[in-house]
Protein backbone atom coordinates (compact mmCIF):
# COMPACT_ATOMS: atom_id res chain seq x y z
CA UNK A 1 0.00 0.00 0.00
CA UNK A 2 0.91 3.18 -1.03
CA UNK A 3 0.71 6.78 0.89
CA UNK A 4 -0.24 10.08 -1.38
CA UNK A 5 3.02 11.47 -1.80
CA UNK A 6 4.94 7.81 -2.93
CA UNK A 7 3.29 7.62 -6.10
CA UNK A 8 4.16 5.13 -8.68
CA UNK A 9 7.60 4.89 -10.30
CA UNK A 10 6.94 7.31 -13.44
CA UNK A 11 10.49 5.82 -15.20
CA UNK A 12 8.94 4.62 -19.07
CA UNK A 13 9.29 0.83 -19.54
CA UNK A 14 12.09 0.27 -21.82
CA UNK A 15 10.24 -1.78 -23.81
CA UNK A 16 7.21 0.33 -24.30
CA UNK A 17 3.96 0.50 -23.10
CA UNK A 18 0.27 -0.49 -23.90
CA UNK A 19 -1.46 2.44 -21.62
CA UNK A 20 -0.02 5.25 -19.58
CA UNK A 21 -2.40 7.79 -17.13
CA UNK A 22 -0.74 10.72 -15.08
CA UNK A 23 -3.63 12.02 -12.70
CA UNK A 24 -3.32 15.49 -13.11
CA UNK A 25 -5.71 16.73 -10.30
CA UNK A 26 -9.05 15.13 -8.23
CA UNK A 27 -11.14 16.83 -6.26
CA UNK A 28 -13.72 19.53 -5.83
CA UNK A 29 -11.35 22.31 -6.81
CA UNK A 30 -10.76 20.47 -10.23
CA UNK A 31 -10.04 17.15 -12.42
CA UNK A 32 -8.66 16.05 -15.19
CA UNK A 33 -6.59 13.11 -16.02
CA UNK A 34 -4.25 12.23 -19.26
CA UNK A 35 -4.10 8.73 -20.77
CA UNK A 36 -2.04 7.82 -23.57
CA UNK A 37 -1.24 5.02 -25.86
CA UNK A 38 1.75 6.73 -27.52
CA UNK A 39 -0.11 6.89 -30.50
CA UNK A 40 -3.28 8.43 -28.90
CA UNK A 41 -2.96 11.21 -25.70
CA UNK A 42 -6.59 12.63 -24.05
CA UNK A 43 -7.76 14.30 -21.02
CA UNK A 44 -10.73 13.36 -19.44
CA UNK A 45 -11.73 16.22 -17.93
CA UNK A 46 -10.04 19.53 -17.67
CA UNK A 47 -11.64 21.13 -14.40
CA UNK A 48 -8.75 23.73 -14.27
CA UNK A 49 -7.74 26.46 -15.87
CA UNK A 50 -6.20 25.84 -19.42
CA UNK A 51 -2.84 27.34 -18.09
CA UNK A 52 -3.19 25.57 -14.99
CA UNK A 53 -3.27 22.34 -16.99
CA UNK A 54 -0.44 22.86 -19.23
CA UNK A 55 1.76 23.91 -16.21
CA UNK A 56 0.72 20.17 -14.47
CA UNK A 57 1.22 18.30 -18.04
CA UNK A 58 4.83 20.19 -18.22
CA UNK A 59 5.37 19.24 -14.52
CA UNK A 60 5.37 15.26 -16.38
CA UNK A 61 7.19 16.06 -19.07
CA UNK A 62 4.52 15.72 -21.18
CA UNK A 63 2.19 18.50 -23.51
CA UNK A 64 -0.99 19.85 -24.02
CA UNK A 65 0.09 20.20 -27.79
CA UNK A 66 0.21 16.60 -28.48
CA UNK A 67 -3.42 15.90 -27.09
CA UNK A 68 -5.60 14.14 -29.63
CA UNK A 69 -8.83 15.42 -27.72
CA UNK A 70 -10.78 15.96 -25.03
CA UNK A 71 -13.48 13.60 -22.86
CA UNK A 72 -15.66 15.16 -20.45
CA UNK A 73 -17.62 13.24 -18.29
CA UNK A 74 -20.55 15.43 -17.30
CA UNK A 75 -21.23 18.98 -17.14
CA UNK A 76 -19.91 20.38 -13.07
CA UNK A 77 -17.53 22.81 -13.32
CA UNK A 78 -14.82 21.13 -11.63
CA UNK A 79 -14.46 18.73 -14.49
CA UNK A 80 -14.55 21.14 -17.40
CA UNK A 81 -13.48 24.98 -16.40
CA UNK A 82 -10.72 24.36 -18.85
CA UNK A 83 -12.16 22.56 -21.56
CA UNK A 84 -12.42 25.37 -23.68
CA UNK A 85 -10.11 27.16 -23.35
CA UNK A 86 -8.05 24.13 -24.37
CA UNK A 87 -10.31 23.02 -27.11
CA UNK A 88 -9.91 26.45 -28.87
CA UNK A 89 -6.10 27.06 -27.91
CA UNK A 90 -5.00 23.77 -29.05
CA UNK A 91 -7.49 22.55 -32.13
CA UNK A 92 -8.72 19.76 -29.75
CA UNK A 93 -12.39 17.92 -30.61
CA UNK A 94 -14.39 17.98 -27.19
CA UNK A 95 -16.03 14.75 -26.73
CA UNK A 96 -19.37 14.62 -25.02
CA UNK A 97 -23.23 13.43 -24.39
CA UNK A 98 -25.39 15.70 -25.96
CA UNK A 99 -26.92 15.91 -22.60
CA UNK A 100 -23.78 17.24 -21.17
CA UNK A 101 -22.82 19.46 -23.91
CA UNK A 102 -26.37 21.21 -23.82
CA UNK A 103 -25.91 21.76 -19.71
CA UNK A 104 -22.08 23.10 -20.22
CA UNK A 105 -22.74 25.05 -23.42
CA UNK A 106 -22.27 28.47 -21.45
CA UNK A 107 -19.28 27.57 -19.63
CA UNK A 108 -17.64 26.01 -22.58
CA UNK A 109 -18.07 28.46 -25.07
CA UNK A 110 -17.07 28.30 -28.77
CA UNK A 111 -15.01 24.83 -29.18
CA UNK A 112 -12.87 24.02 -32.00
CA UNK A 113 -14.97 20.70 -32.42
CA UNK A 114 -17.55 18.90 -30.89
CA UNK A 115 -17.95 15.05 -31.32
CA UNK A 116 -21.34 13.28 -29.24
CA UNK A 117 -21.02 10.18 -27.85
CA UNK A 118 -23.68 7.85 -26.32
CA UNK A 119 -23.40 6.08 -22.85
CA UNK A 120 -22.95 2.27 -23.57
CA UNK A 121 -21.61 2.56 -27.37
CA UNK A 122 -18.17 2.50 -27.48
CA UNK A 123 -16.29 4.40 -30.25
CA UNK A 124 -12.39 5.09 -30.93
CA UNK A 125 -9.63 7.90 -30.68
CA UNK A 126 -6.98 6.92 -33.12
CA UNK A 127 -5.57 3.27 -31.25
CA UNK A 128 -7.50 4.14 -28.10
CA UNK A 129 -10.67 2.41 -27.51
CA UNK A 130 -13.39 4.32 -25.16
CA UNK A 131 -16.66 2.87 -23.57
CA UNK A 132 -18.35 5.35 -21.75
CA UNK A 133 -20.91 4.00 -19.27
CA UNK A 134 -23.58 5.58 -17.07
CA UNK A 135 -23.27 6.31 -13.11
CA UNK A 136 -25.27 7.66 -10.83
CA UNK A 137 -24.59 11.40 -10.35
CA UNK A 138 -26.94 14.42 -9.47
CA UNK A 139 -25.66 15.75 -13.72
CA UNK A 140 -27.45 15.63 -17.13
CA UNK A 141 -25.94 12.60 -18.28
CA UNK A 142 -23.19 11.76 -16.20
CA UNK A 143 -20.44 8.92 -17.73
CA UNK A 144 -17.61 6.58 -16.65
CA UNK A 145 -14.98 5.27 -18.82
CA UNK A 146 -13.09 1.98 -19.85
CA UNK A 147 -10.45 2.94 -21.63
CA UNK A 148 -8.33 -0.07 -23.18
CA UNK A 149 -5.54 -0.81 -25.83
CA UNK A 150 -4.41 -4.65 -26.87
CA UNK A 151 -5.94 -6.33 -23.45
CA UNK A 152 -4.96 -3.31 -21.17
CA UNK A 153 -7.64 -1.50 -19.23
CA UNK A 154 -8.11 1.62 -17.26
CA UNK A 155 -11.40 1.97 -15.45
CA UNK A 156 -12.64 5.37 -14.30
CA UNK A 157 -15.83 6.25 -12.17
CA UNK A 158 -14.93 9.14 -9.73
CA UNK A 159 -18.47 11.02 -9.28
CA UNK A 160 -20.98 8.30 -8.30
CA UNK A 161 -23.37 7.60 -5.42
CA UNK A 162 -23.96 4.31 -5.60
CA UNK A 163 -21.89 1.74 -7.39
CA UNK A 164 -24.72 -0.16 -9.53
CA UNK A 165 -24.41 -3.85 -10.95
CA UNK A 166 -24.24 -1.70 -14.44
CA UNK A 167 -20.54 0.33 -12.73
CA UNK A 168 -19.45 -3.19 -11.64
CA UNK A 169 -19.78 -5.03 -15.06
CA UNK A 170 -18.17 -2.36 -16.51
CA UNK A 171 -15.36 -1.90 -14.35
CA UNK A 172 -14.21 -5.64 -13.67
CA UNK A 173 -11.25 -7.12 -15.09
CA UNK A 174 -9.58 -3.36 -15.28
CA UNK A 175 -5.63 -3.39 -15.41
CA UNK A 176 -6.21 0.17 -13.26
CA UNK A 177 -9.00 1.47 -11.41
CA UNK A 178 -9.88 5.07 -10.52
CA UNK A 179 -12.29 4.79 -8.17
CA UNK A 180 -13.81 7.72 -6.09
CA UNK A 181 -13.39 7.42 -2.01
CA UNK A 182 -15.29 11.06 -1.54
CA UNK A 183 -15.91 11.17 2.38
CA UNK A 184 -15.99 9.54 5.69
CA UNK A 185 -19.31 9.23 6.78
CA UNK A 186 -18.61 10.55 10.49
CA UNK A 187 -16.52 13.55 9.70
CA UNK A 188 -19.07 14.39 7.07
CA UNK A 189 -22.23 14.19 9.18
CA UNK A 190 -20.37 16.23 11.91
CA UNK A 191 -18.10 17.92 10.13
CA UNK A 192 -19.43 22.30 8.83
CA UNK A 193 -21.35 21.54 5.78
CA UNK A 194 -25.19 22.46 5.81
CA UNK A 195 -27.89 19.52 6.17
CA UNK A 196 -28.64 19.59 2.63
CA UNK A 197 -25.58 19.13 0.97
CA UNK A 198 -24.67 16.43 3.57
CA UNK A 199 -27.51 15.07 2.39
CA UNK A 200 -26.83 15.26 -1.12
CA UNK A 201 -23.22 14.19 -1.01
CA UNK A 202 -24.22 10.74 0.82
CA UNK A 203 -27.12 10.42 -1.37
CA UNK A 204 -27.59 7.97 -4.04
CA UNK A 205 -26.84 10.74 -6.81
CA UNK A 206 -24.05 11.96 -4.72
CA UNK A 207 -20.26 10.75 -3.66
CA UNK A 208 -18.90 7.19 -2.71
CA UNK A 209 -17.68 6.80 1.30
CA UNK A 210 -14.21 5.29 2.03
CA UNK A 211 -16.79 2.27 2.94
CA UNK A 212 -18.50 2.03 -0.18
CA UNK A 213 -15.08 2.27 -2.05
CA UNK A 214 -13.78 -0.46 -0.29
CA UNK A 215 -16.68 -2.54 -1.06
CA UNK A 216 -16.35 -1.40 -4.84
CA UNK A 217 -12.93 -2.86 -4.80
CA UNK A 218 -13.92 -5.86 -2.87
CA UNK A 219 -16.41 -7.00 -5.96
CA UNK A 220 -14.02 -6.13 -8.50
CA UNK A 221 -10.43 -7.48 -6.98
CA UNK A 222 -9.08 -10.11 -9.64
CA UNK A 223 -5.79 -11.39 -10.27
CA UNK A 224 -4.93 -8.84 -13.03
CA UNK A 225 -5.11 -5.47 -11.09
CA UNK A 226 -2.28 -3.97 -10.34
CA UNK A 227 -3.29 0.07 -9.71
CA UNK A 228 -6.06 1.30 -7.62
CA UNK A 229 -5.96 5.12 -7.82
CA UNK A 230 -8.29 6.67 -5.03
CA UNK A 231 -10.30 10.16 -6.58
CA UNK A 232 -11.97 12.79 -5.86
CA UNK A 233 -11.63 12.64 -1.94
CA UNK A 234 -12.92 15.96 0.16
CA UNK A 235 -10.48 18.28 1.66
CA UNK A 236 -13.26 18.64 4.54
CA UNK A 237 -14.73 15.14 4.99
CA UNK A 238 -11.88 12.80 4.74
CA UNK A 239 -8.09 12.38 4.52
CA UNK A 240 -5.62 10.52 2.55
CA UNK A 241 -4.67 8.99 5.83
CA UNK A 242 -8.43 7.61 6.45
CA UNK A 243 -8.98 6.63 2.79
CA UNK A 244 -6.03 4.33 2.30
CA UNK A 245 -6.63 2.38 5.81
CA UNK A 246 -10.25 1.57 5.40
CA UNK A 247 -10.07 0.98 1.05
CA UNK A 248 -6.84 -0.99 1.98
CA UNK A 249 -8.81 -3.38 3.98
CA UNK A 250 -9.98 -4.83 0.67
CA UNK A 251 -6.50 -5.51 -0.87
CA UNK A 252 -5.53 -8.91 -0.02
CA UNK A 253 -2.48 -9.17 -2.20
CA UNK A 254 0.91 -7.63 -1.75
CA UNK A 255 1.08 -6.55 -5.69
CA UNK A 256 -1.91 -4.38 -5.89
CA UNK A 257 -0.26 -0.77 -5.58
CA UNK A 258 -2.92 1.67 -3.95
CA UNK A 259 -2.63 5.45 -3.27
CA UNK A 260 -4.57 8.63 -3.09
CA UNK A 261 -4.58 11.38 -6.00
CA UNK A 262 -3.81 15.04 -5.41
CA UNK A 263 -6.11 18.11 -5.84
CA UNK A 264 -2.97 19.84 -5.74
CA UNK A 265 -0.42 18.60 -7.88
CA UNK A 266 -0.07 15.89 -10.99
CA UNK A 267 1.01 12.15 -9.74
CA UNK A 268 3.48 10.26 -11.69
CA UNK A 269 2.55 8.57 -14.75
CA UNK A 270 1.62 5.11 -14.22
CA UNK A 271 2.53 2.60 -17.47
CA UNK A 272 1.14 -0.72 -18.32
Amino acid sequence: MMSDTEGFPGSRPAGGYRLALCMLASGSKGNAIYISSGRAAILLDAGLSGIEIERRLKSRGLSAKNLDAILVSHEHSDHIQGVGALSRRFGLPVYASGKTLAAASVQLGNLHDVREFRCGIPFGIKNLQLHPFSISHDAQDPAGFVVSRNGAKIGIATDLGIATSLVKEHLKMCDVLVIEANHDPVMLIEGPYPWPLKQRIKGRSGHLSNEDSKALLEALSHDRLRYVILAHLSETNNTPERALQVVGQAISRADIQLYVSSQHASGEIVYL
